[in-house]
């Protein structure tokens, strides 16, 4: 595989990488590629986490990039998630979202066996004193207000900061960076502070500098609190938009039944002719012709014109701008293609250990 063609695999579908000219002036010199993503441990595992984020690793894989996801134990207990203490994170890292990221790999066509899952205290207890030196130099090296915005990675505003403990989230998340030797750091836009942190401080601080990977945030399936969307407010929106464990209509998980599937993807929000916020064309865009050439067929009664075929996400959208593809008509395909794709980690989860465990996290994140 040439360089342009491992540039292209490990670019496909981001957002944002910073940067691709350091990418490639790390292939061409043979620099083993580490990559890293890591997860709070707040509660089941949706389709944004997992199969979108699984999609983008089995591309990795195919680059010849090892993977290595950061089960966030600590940074679960400083965010306040689960029933508040660090033991159920702990517990709940390996015996739940470790087997809900296999699965996921499973639906994605990653090969779950060659991703290593590290566990944050794990990895702290073992490097003890050479991590904590990392997290203090890049406190030291990033201002306090700069700390405080970066905490926005928390998923949670300056003014919901309730203790000083939480300073620490970013700073730790750089010294994750660092500490495991890692030059691709991804995670989703929202994250994109700490890398930035990440990077600029890296060379004062003697490590090498990370390159970044952000991927897009898939859309909510709610209507945003404020329709239509004023034009001042557009980015505030599309984030205030996005998948959220917190809101479980908003988000697919990854072993929810079928029937469940359909319910949440038939209340979706999804006006006629709207393409901007819409979560069911952001879904299509992003997972079901995430491949190029990949093919979907809206099932529709012969009354209403027959099925539809299309090859492109570009020909969907502009039937649907057009309003010659009906919402319901797109939702129940939709529905049904989740449906197949995710009938590898529902069977995954036929395990009586793994069952127990998802209903025990279940019942963590229920209020």
């Amino acid at each position: 595989m040439t360089t342009d063609e491992k540039v292209k695999l490990i670019t496909k579908n981001l957002e944002e990488i910073l940067t691709e000219k350091e990418l490639k002036e790390l292939l061409e010199k043979g620099t083993h590629l580490k990559h890293y993503i890591g997860f709070e441990i707040s509660g089941k595992v949706h389709l944004g986490q997992g199969l979108f984020t699984m999609q983008i690793i089995s591309d990795l894989q195919k680059a010849g990039v090892e993977t290595t996801i950061l089960l966030a134990d600590w940074h679960t207990w400083l965010n306040k998630k689960l029933d508040g203490t660090l033991e159920t994170a702990r517990r709940m890292a390996r015996e739940y979202f470790e087997e809900a990221m296999k699965a996921a790999a499973l639906c994605a066509g990653a090969d779950p066996d060659k991703i290593e899952f590290v566990l944050g205290s794990e990895l702290y207890e073992k490097l003890n004193q050479h991590y904590w030196s990392n997290v203090i130099k890049v406190s030291k090296a990033t201002t306090v207000a700069r700390m405080i915005r970066s905490t926005t990675i928390m998923g949670r505003k300056e003014s919901e900061l309730s203790d000083a403990a939480m300073l620490i989230y970013p700073a730790m998340q750089a010294a994750d960076i660092f500490s495991m030797s890692i030059n691709l750091a991804h995670a989703g836009t929202d994250q994109r502070n700490v890398h930035v942190v990440a990077r600029e401080c890296s060379e004062e601080l003697g490590f090498s500098k990370p390159i970044a990977l952000h991927h897009h945030l898939l859309k909510g399936l709610l209507k945003p609190d404020i329709w239509p969307i004023p034009e001042d407010n557009r980015d505030d929106a599309i984030l205030a938009m996005k998948m959220s464990k917190s809101k479980p209509d908003s988000a697919v998980f990854i072993t929810d039944s079928p029937d469940e599937i359909r319910r949440k993807v038939n209340n979706a929000f999804a006006p006629e002719g709207e393409i901007t916020y819409n979560p069911i064309l952001d879904w299509a865009k992003h997972l079901i012709f995430y491949d190029e050439g990949s093919s979907f067929t809206v099932v529709r009664p012969e009354k209403w014109g027959g099925n539809l075929n299309y090859t492109s996400y570009e020909h969907l959208e502009k039937d649907y701008a057009e309003k010659k593809l009906h919402p319901q008509d797109l939702k129940v395909s939709v529905a049904e293609w989740l449906i197949a794709k995710l009938e590898p980690a529902r069977k995954y989860f036929e395990d009586p250990k793994r069952k127990a465990a998802l209903e025990e996290i279940s019942n963590l994140t229920t209020k």
